[in-house]
């Protein structure tokens, strides 16, 4: 039996700001070395708000545990039996034909007036109400920006702590928080990674106040989101049948956060997870991956792979469009397991919500008729969006909530 080293949530607090010299080893998942599930010698000692209180306040994240030499996992980030149990061998790795499944939509030739765009449409409204998840390529959005922008987000996590902690915070009032799980406080378990998050509109986040590391990065990258999440919601509208500029007279594009994720390689990846499985709240999110991989997307009763692809982006549908479209579309259930590698994974999200927090939403009116009502009463974006946020991130979505 393997030999593990356990070691309290308190201690690993005083040593997490400390620095290891970095050893290049081979690209080996943990899950292949034995492993041991123990995680406190006595339970009955355990003070769990106490200990992620300490955990938040060290202000180290995910990554300082990490760098400070752990073995075993900090107890408050073991997930229940129900989450561990379908983490099973065969939905972490996928075989090819699952993993291929996900949509790979090229958006050449996407637009106006182009002999394509009818095809393009129909692409995406089969993925858009099916599967709530896609892939893009040919987007337009040149490769070096999307290079530059993941480096720079890299980048500002493997900084030094006592850097990162200057914008360590769980509230957004300057547009900039780095923490670790906004659910901390009131999830089951944490989950295995460090954010930093960014608001980009409908007003940008305070300059001063953006890392100086990704700062430029940031605002080139939403120059180029501005104008694919605009092409996106036209193809989206026309998929419905609507006027191309309806999702855009509505705002959807105005709310817009950058969230750059990062998950440390795990010591014991089979008793946490990276993001616990969830919908987004808002009308899309534009996802890019780097290459390590671990995004999944329940699909069937599974769980698939959303496959790295090289300078393609991710697309998924949220529960605001889901509501806006009747059920047309659909938001997906998705998760990313813990890190197995000795790399970090990175990520990055954009968040498309409505600029105005205080209009009404629901189905449009053009989705509607006697033979297919409304399916959800309407709504404020404040209402939607505290409900959110009162919620802890697993299993959250609101769409049950505003059915009619």
């Amino acid at each position: 039996m393997a030999t593990t080293t356990t070691v309290s949530a308190s201690v690993l607090f005083q040593i997490g700001t400390g620095r290891r010299r970095h050893v290049m080893t081979p690209r080996v998942p943990v899950s292949h070395r034995p492993r041991s599930t123990t995680i406190m010698s006595s339970s009955e000692s355990y003070d769990r708000a106490n200990e992620v209180k300490r955990f938040d306040e060290s202000k180290v994240g995910v990554k300082g545990l990490v760098d400070s030499g752990i073995t075993t996992i900090p107890p408050f980030f073991v997930h229940p039996p129900e989450t561990l149990s379908d983490l099973k061998p065969e939905t972490r790795t996928g075989s090819g034909s699952e993993s291929e499944i996900i949509p790979v939509i090229d958006l050449s030739g996407a637009d106006s007036g182009s002999n394509r765009r009818s095809d393009v449409v129909d692409e995406i409204r089969r993925a858009a109400s099916t599967f709530g998840f896609f892939q893009i390529v040919n987007h337009g959005v040149p490769l070096e920006v999307l290079d530059r922008t993941m480096a720079s987000m890299k980048g500002f996590h493997e900084q030094p702590t006592e850097i990162k902690a200057r914008v360590y915070r769980r509230d957004i009032g300057t547009g900039v928080s780095f923490m670790s799980n906004v659910d901390l406080y009131h999830s089951k378990a944490a989950s295995w990674r460090d954010t930093i998050q960014i608001r980009l509109g409908p007003k940008l986040a305070d300059l001063d106040e953006i890392p100086e590391i990704c700062r430029n990065e940031v605002i080139e990258w939403d120059r180029e989101i501005k104008q694919l999440g605009e092409c996106l919601m036209g193809l989206l509208c026309e998929g419905l049948g609507v006027e191309n500029g309806r999702l855009k007279d509505l705002t959807c594009l105005e709310g817009r956060v950058v969230v750059a994720h990062y998950y440390p390689c795990c010591p014991q990846p089979d008793l946490t997870v990276g993001l616990a499985y969830h919908t987004d709240p808002g009308v899309l999110t534009v996802v890019q991956q780097d290459h390590v991989g671990g995004l999944q997307v329940k699909y069937g009763g599974g769980w698939l792979d959303v496959k790295p692809i090289p300078g393609a982006l991710v697309i998924n549908i949220g529960d605001l469009l889901q509501i806006i479209s009747n059920e047309e579309y659909k938001s997906a259930e998705h998760r990313v397991l813990a890190n197995s590698y000795h790399e970090p994974r990175v990520s990055m999200a954009v968040f498309c919500s409505p600029g105005n927090r205080d209009d009404v939403y629901g189905p449009l009116p053009e989705l509607t008729s006697p033979e297919k009502p409304a399916i959800y009463r309407q709504f404020t974006l404040t209402d939607f969006m505290t409900r959110f946020f009162k919620k802890e991130l697993d299993c959250k979505s609101l769409t049950n909530y505003y059915k009619m």
